[in-house]
C-alpha cells in the first residue's frame, strides 16, 4: 500500500508527546534571570499538516511501536539537548527562525539506520539541505554540542520493534511520497513528567514581539 499527499497549508501538530527511555532532566528556574539551576532540555522539529501526521501515526502503529500513539511524525532538527541558560537559547532559536524562508519538504521511501539503531524511516528528499542548514545553525551557541553521529533529517516510522516488524515497515511504506510547506518550527522543552511540550511555534522570517508577560519579559511564566 502507498500514499502519495499533496499538502498546501502547513498545521503542525502541536501536541505534546511523551518522550521513552530517559529520565526527565530536574528543572528549575532561578529567581528572576530566566536561567535553570539543573538545566533544561530542549528540542526542536519541523511539524507535519494534520492529516499526513495522522496518517504517519497509523502506519507506526501498524508496525507495533509503542510511541505511535505519543510521538508525532516530524523531523528533528535538534535532538534532546542541555541548556542552562532559558533566554539566551529560546532567543537563538528566534533569530535561527526569523533569518530562515519557508520551503517545500518532500517526503518520499525507506531507509533504515539498520544495525547501529533498529530504526526505519522516510527520507527527506526536497529540504534536505533546508534541514542540514537549520540543524547547523541552530546546534550552535548556547546549543553547541559533540554528537555521537552525523545529523541526517528523516521521518521515524518504526523502532525498536522486531526485526520482522523494521522489514515490514521498510517495504510497507518504500513507495511513500508526500510534499507539503513548512513555515515554522517547534521549541520544546522536556518536562518534570517525561512529556515534550511545546514551548513556542517559530514562524520563519518573522520577528516576534508577542508571548510577553506581565513584567514585560517575553515568555515570562
Amino acid at each position: 500500500m502507498s500514499s502519495v499527499s499533496k499538502v498546501t497549508a502547513n498545521k503542525p501538530a502541536r501536541t505534546t508527546a511523551r518522550a521513552g527511555g530517559s529520565a526527565a532532566a530536574e528543572i528549575q528556574d532561578a529567581a528572576g534571570n530566566g536561567q535553570r539551576t539543573e538545566g533544561i532540555s530542549i528540542g526542536v522539529i519541523l511539524g507535519f499538516p494534520t492529516e499526513i501526521t495522522e496518517e504517519l501515526q497509523r502506519w507506526r502503529a501498524s508496525f507495533g511501536d509503542p510511541m505511535a500513539g505519543v510521538i508525532p511524525a516530524h523531523i528533528t532538527l535538534v535532538t534532546t539537548t542541555m541548556t542552562q541558560d532559558w533566554e539566551a537559547t529560546r532567543n537563538h532559536v528566534r533569530n535561527v527562525a526569523s533569518r530562515q524562508e519557508p520551503f517545500n519538504v518532500t517526503i518520499a521511501g525507506t531507509g533504515s539506520f539498520r544495525p547501529v539503531s533498529p530504526v526505519v524511516f522516510l527520507n527527506v528528499e526536497d529540504g534536505f539541505g533546508d534541514c542540514v542548514s537549520l540543524h547547523q545553525q541552530l546546534q550552535a551557541g548556547p546549543l553547541e554540542r559533540e554528537l555521537p553521529f552525523a545529523y541526517h533529517p528523516h521521518v521515524t516510522v518504526a523502532h525498536d520493534v522486531a526485526p520482522e516488524s523494521l522489514d515490514e515497515a521498510e517495504t510497507a511504506l518504500k513507495d511513500y511520497r508526500a510534499t507539503f510547506p513548512v513555515a515554522s518550527m517547534g521549541l520544546y522543552e522536556h518536562d518534570d513528567n517525561g512529556i515534550w511540550q511545546l514551548r513556542e511555534e517559530l514562524d520563519f522570517g518573522t520577528e516576534r514581539d508577542n508571548d510577553r508577560g506581565e513584567d514585560g519579559a517575553r515568555g515570562a511564566r
